[in-house]
């Protein structure tokens, strides 16, 4: 183990046991991003973290709302609050909310209340490919009932921890500079999944259209490719241009485990990373691996 502090952040926690995650307990699978995730239906605990994360010297954690039960959105919070009681972990948390719906200010309300909680997650609806893209599409980021409860966030002092393709990021960019006192997280890098030359040229842009507003930010994590290993070759160029566009004060590093776990190793992931940014200097890897996620998500 190397002593670069991290700051893992974005993974996740569950216990199947609960029976509180659909996706991962219900009787079918959903459409996932890397196809079959059969491997990650079990539970992962901390006791699993610390066996996976071993080999680096992961000093905090935050942890990112993993889909459950979408009718208790506030469930999940005093699940992990009793765990970090018993436990210590997790250190930061990011709580699910659904903007257009009635009991959203109650959600963000008890959300704000628990003193781990620091943002707030909704995938907004989006168009399977960039050519099927639909301005304003209902659940968008451009819909006037999604805006409506985002604007929300400012009063309870939350951020917005998005997901997204990247072709959804110029709506991105428009509701961040309409509501600039609300920082928008950018989740899994925008998802690149196109590594073709002109699925990166297009990716590429649409991060700088979302980057050019300053209360952005994107957490590198969740770039495996389905049928490919992790390697410092496949996501160098991914994880450069992304500190290229973001700047070495925007960016964080995070293992999206175990869900990540389908397709890689937490060690593959994190060694890849330190590979990756070697000839940085020692402040600025610093930033990605630790200061900048103590700077947006406080962890305790």
């Amino acid at each position: 183990m190397d002593d670069l502090p991290i700051i893992d952040a974005h993974h996740h926690f569950w216990d199947l046991s609960l029976n509180k995650h659909p996706w991962l307990c219900g009787p079918e699978r959903v459409v996932f991003r890397y196809g079959d995730y059969s491997s990650i239906c079990k539970n992962f605990g901390v006791e699993e973290f610390k066996a996976v994360s071993a080999n680096h010297n992961v000093v905090k954690t935050v942890h990112m709302e993993a889909e459950w039960q979408p009718s208790d959105p506030l469930g999940e919070s005093r699940w992990l609050h009793a765990l970090h009681d018993k436990t210590g972990y997790p250190h930061a948390i990011i709580g699910q909310a659904w903007f257009g719906r009635d009991d959203l200010q109650a959600t963000l309300a008890g959300h704000a209340a628990y003193p781990l909680v620091r943002s707030v997650r909704q995938k907004p609806a989006a168009t399977p490919t960039a050519d099927t893209f639909e301005p304003g599409r209902a659940g968008s980021m451009a819909d006037p009932k999604f805006r409506e409860g985002y604007r929300h966030l400012a009063r309870y002092k939350l951020h917005f921890d998005l997901q997204t393709p990247w072709w959804h990021l110029r709506e991105a960019a428009d509701l961040a500079g309409d509501f600039p006192d609300t920082t928008i997280i950018l989740n899994h890098t925008g998802l690149p999944s196109d590594r073709s030359a002109d699925g990166l040229s297009a990716w590429s842009e649409a991060m700088e259209t979302f980057a050019a507003q300053p209360n952005t930010a994107v957490k590198i994590s969740g770039i495996c490719v389905p049928g490919q290993k992790w390697t410092a070759e496949l996501n160098g160029p991914i994880v450069l241009e992304t500190l290229r566009i973001f700047g070495m004060d925007r960016c964080m590093f995070a293992s999206n485990f175990p869900v990540d776990g389908v397709c890689a190793s937490y060690d593959e992931i994190f060694s890849g990373f330190k590979s990756i940014t070697a000839d940085l200097s020692g402040p600025d890897r610093r930033k990605l691996f630790h200061d900048n996620a103590m700077s947006y998500y406080r962890p305790v």
